[in-house]
């Protein structure tokens, strides 16, 4: 791999990641790694390569967006881990990391011989990151896709109607978190690194990641002894804390506290709401949440909802109209946040529209130095580097 000298200077330049992974979770981690100075090294499969490749439409310019999303600033290497030549580049690749990242299922990496014992032992210092669905003991044979563990792992149960059959969010939410906490784990074992010159392993799963995430929901059963149930777009804890009907469209009303309650009643014309014990403190406006809503219903229904969300927010009432995409973009300009990012690449007609790192560093800020790879682009490159043999 190319000589760290030659590493762009972000936080993380110098740090070599094996890229074993596939669709979002691990790919997600690894590309938040290459954003901040990374190289990361993508292992794909002759032909087909990542599975998102496929998954479309929508595509763009004939490329899946759903993998042109989480793979940008990585280099590919196609390698075919049934063949005994291909695994040993894939072990060279792994002997000269820093990281590995890999989300097969429990076991398939030992089967290749790039199991973390193996690894380790020609690499001590290397940081093993595998992310698995429910696990490596009782869970690991089940297939570890999102859907699963949303409905398996109770995020189902908490979102959509209450008489609902229970509905998965918009997005593949919990690869996302689980992505997060792999970022977390492997920085923390790269930090261990540099006191001690040890590698670690790093396991981190969907079913656990989401159980984390639930947070209050998963704190109200474990210390209260409560089983949420769905309550629409209702707050279990807070009100109001939902979706309301303004004049010409939904409005997210979101009252945290007895100050931004008493100046939403002020603003809506009824001051003595405030003032009325069923609604003086949160835990009695939940109590008496139909109540509540029932006497806001009416006023709120007066003015369009962004003439809400002007009026409201200019008093300290947090509040937004439900946008979609194009117009969440359009409000994060707005708002002069860099949300989004054009990457230029010679082989592409046009530029490749990302959306933007979140995260924002003063001193080594996110780069973005390549558009997603094509499948194997970078083989002959990777293997020369090595000095292995070039199919």
């Amino acid at each position: 791999m190319s000589p760290r000298s030659a590493q762009p200077e972000g936080a993380l330049a110098g740090i070599v990641v094996a890229d074993f992974g596939r669709v979002l979770a691990a790919p997600y981690l690894t590309m938040l790694l290459a954003d901040l100075g990374a190289e990361v090294v993508k292992i794909e499969r002759p032909g087909s390569g990542d599975e998102t490749r496929a998954w479309g439409p929508p595509f763009a310019d004939g490329e899946a967006t759903y993998y042109l999303g989480v793979n940008r600033n990585k280099r590919s290497v196609a390698l075919d881990l049934a063949e005994e030549q291909d695994r040993r580049a894939a072990r060279a690749i792994a002997a000269r990391a820093d990281v590995l990242v890999e989300n097969f299922r429990p076991g398939t990496m030992e089967r290749l011989g790039l199991g973390y014992e193996e690894l380790r032992a020609l690499n001590p210092g290397l940081v093993y990151c595998s992310v698995t669905g429910f696990g490596t003991a009782g869970g690991a044979a089940l297939p570890g896709y999102d859907l699963l563990v949303q409905a398996m792992g109770g995020l189902m149960s908490v979102t959509g109607e209450p008489q609902g059959p229970g509905t998965k969010a918009g997005v593949a939410l919990v690869d996302v978190i689980t992505g997060l906490h792999a970022g977390m784990g492997v920085l923390a074992a790269l930090r261990h690194r540099e006191r001690t010159g040890e590698g670690q392993r790093v396991e981190v799963s969907l079913l656990a990641s989401l159980l984390s995430a639930l947070t209050n929901q998963a704190s109200a059963y474990l210390a209260g002894g409560v089983v949420p149930r769905a309550m629409g777009n209702r707050h279990p804890s807070i009100a109001p804390y939902e979706v309301v009907d303004a004049k010409d469209r939904p409005l997210a009303l979101a009252v945290g506290n007895d100050r931004q309650f008493a100046a939403l009643a002020t603003e809506l014309g009824l001051p003595e709401l405030a003032r009325d014990p069923r609604f003086a403190g949160n835990a009695a406006r939940v109590a008496h949440r139909e109540e509540l809503l029932a006497a806001l219903d009416g006023p709120l229904r007066t003015r369009s909802a962004d003439a809400w969300f002007e009026a409201l927010t200019a008093v300290g009432v947090p509040c937004g109209p439900i946008n979609d995409l194009e117009a969440a973009f359009a409000l994060a300009e707005r708002l002069g946040l860099e949300a989004r990012v054009a990457i230029d690449d010679p082989g592409r007609d046009t530029p490749v529209e990302q959306v933007a790192n979140p995260i924002r560093l003063g001193a080594t800020p996110a780069a973005y130095r390549s558009a997603p790879p094509r499948l194997g682009e970078h083989t002959r490159q990777v293997l020369a580097e090595l000095d292995l043999p070039c199919p």
